[in-house]
């Protein structure tokens, strides 16, 4: 059964993402949300706030992120779709035009929490960004990592991303109908949770913004025929979402954006 999980988790990561753009791909210009985009505020609003965004934005120095995630970010032959490709060319589109927003992807394939923060030391060293955003919970509930353990793990990782001096954002589990009922997903989220609210650091409610879409039927989230197109168009809407999520956790005045 673990195997069959497995495998159909791995097939919705890739049916669901697209590739980063490569160094030097231009990204495409962002436009008008759609109206399957349509969120509750509640959903794309922290407490918590990214001070190194706000800095480097205020200061007119380049943003570096760094999306640590795994294959659900990632479709074959489908360059400058995925959602860090799009949230990258919507932070352009928003943040004023001398802004460099430069966003790269470390894909951390078939890792657990434990394993990936093992990696941030190096990680940091050599990419230096300004802002993290980690995707992680999926691995983990496919294999029953025990919840408390995976909790110090993502603490561990969120320690060693702050300690090198950047932002973090935590990203959780991807939705789908079609796997709910095989994983528990739940202690995962919480964990997740848990631990931003003891560091501070924002949320993005990957799992929930997910949810609402398929329950308000914007997209079908469960159909077993899911197309490309409908990876790419799941994921522009992320990365809109993601896009201004960050905006409003750096709490970036609108004199700071394109408007």
């Amino acid at each position: 059964m673990k195997a069959k999980v497995l495998l159909s988790l791995i097939l919705l990561c890739g049916g669901l993402a697209a590739p980063v753009a490569r160094a030097g791909d231009a990204a495409p210009a962002a436009s008008p949300p759609p109206a399957a985009c349509e969120l509750p505020s509640y959903l794309l609003t922290s407490e918590s706030r990214l001070p190194k965004v706000a800095h480097a934005v205020k200061a007119g120095k380049p943003l570096d992120i760094l999306v640590v995630g795994s294959r659900s970010t990632t479709i074959p032959s489908s360059e400058s779709s995925s959602y860090p490709a799009r949230m990258e060319a919507n932070l352009k589109e928003k943040l004023p035009a001398s802004e460099v927003v430069h966003v790269s992807v470390e894909i951390q394939s078939k890792k657990t929490a434990e394993e990936a923060a093992s990696t941030f030391v190096k990680l940091m060293e050599a990419k230096t960004p300004t802002l993290v955003i980690w995707q992680t919970g999926t691995v983990d509930a496919i294999r029953s990592i025990d919840p408390d353990e995976f909790r110090s793990a993502v603490t561990d990782g969120v320690v060693a991303l702050q300690k090198a001096g950047a932002d973090v954002v935590l990203m959780n589990l991807q939705y789908s109908p079609r796997t709910e009922t095989m994983i528990s997903a739940q202690p995962f989220l919480d964990n997740m949770r848990v631990v931003a609210q003891e560091h501070d650091i924002p949320l993005f409610d990957r799992f929930a913004i997910m949810r609402q879409w398929n329950d308000q039927g914007q997209f079908d989230l469960f159909s077993p025929s899911r197309g490309p197109e409908l990876a790419k168009q799941v994921h522009d809407c992320l990365g809109r979402a993601l896009a201004q999520f960050v905006i409003d956790a750096a709490h970036l005045e609108p004199a700071q954006q394109q408007n």
